[in-house]
């Protein structure tokens, strides 16, 4: 069925309309990813030398703290899935989503039960349509991340991962292990889905073997290297989930601001396809006036011609 000049032209002014809202869309996204890139980047020093530092007392120590010892026999396990408030960001979510299941589907084929807990509007809504139980839900910061929001979130885990190893005294509920996943920025162009486990802490740096001849650092720890384990664990395990946090909120902005421009650049085309089979249109009509005048023309002609 042929469609009017007149709703070509609405749908052209539609198009337009919705180019400068992805338009405006984009340059916020983009003009927001650089302040996010400088969080990250300004979090990178703080959690590298604290890392350190947890690996100095972990190392150099023979103190068994609850965040760093391994269960005998893991039962339970908590997935905290970091997503977005918002969506038009393209696959950001589903991506993190489907790692996150697939991180899920591991655990419990190790016969490991699996609680929940999530950030963003998107794993809310993804896990309530499907029926599943979610343990603890936040919300409202997803592109533009506080502290306050991760010490939360870490004191909650530490929290669950602590009644875990004490349940035999407390009957508590608790965990064995918690993973975290959320999205790891690398580029503007390349965003990665990662999924870490965040206790019990697995300290990467510092534990390789000294070559021969080095000097081992002699460490001293005061007031003990209890006291501070106990300090230094859980400001670690905020510092992680910060700066996942952090890392997720540069991926999204840079997701989104990738849909906006294709989403802007769909649109151009379309107006122009649209422009295009109007002015094909508008074409046709006048063609087809042009071609009725002259048919009315020769019919009066004919007409007179017989008359006469």
């Amino acid at each position: 069925m042929a469609v009017s000049v007149r709703e070509l032209r609405a749908r052209i002014k539609s198009t337009e309309s919705m180019k400068k809202i992805t338009r405006a869309m984009e340059l916020i996204a983009a003009s927001r990813i650089i302040k996010a890139q400088q969080r990250a980047n300004a979090a990178a020093p703080y959690a590298r030398e604290l890392t350190r530092a947890v690996s100095a007392v972990a190392t150099y120590s023979n103190v068994d703290h609850p965040l760093t010892t391994e269960p005998a026999a893991p039962t339970r396990a908590a997935v905290l899935v970091v997503t977005s408030d918002r969506g038009l960001a393209g696959s950001y979510s589903s991506s993190v989503l489907k790692e996150a299941e697939g991180l899920v589907e591991k655990l419990k084929a190790e016969g490991k039960e699996v609680d929940l807990y999530v950030t963003g509007r998107k794993a809310e809504a993804f896990y309530k349509f499907r029926g599943r139980s979610v343990s603890q839900a936040w919300t409202g910061f997803s592109d533009r991340p506080d502290y306050d929001a991760a010490k939360e979130i870490g004191e909650k885990l530490i929290e669950v991962f602590v009644e875990g190893t004490e349940a035999e005294k407390a009957a508590a509920p608790g965990v064995d292990e918690v993973h975290v996943v959320y999205t790891r920025f690398i580029t503007m162009m390349t965003q990665k889905p990662t999924a870490v486990r965040l206790l019990p802490l697995e300290v990467v740096e510092g534990t390789e073997a000294p070559a021969e001849g080095d000097v081992l650092p002699l460490y001293e720890f005061e007031p003990s290297a209890e006291a501070v384990l106990d300090s230094l664990l859980p400001q670690y395990v905020v510092s992680r989930i910060w700066f996942a946090l952090l890392q997720a909120a540069a991926s999204e902005l840079a997701q989104r601001q990738k849909a906006m421009k294709s989403a802007t650049d769909n649109a151009d085309e379309l107006i122009k396809k649209f422009t295009r089979v109007a002015n094909q249109a508008r074409q046709a009509g006048i063609t087809q006036e042009i071609s009725e005048i002259v048919g009315g023309v020769n019919a009066l002609a004919d007409a007179q011609a017989a008359n006469d």
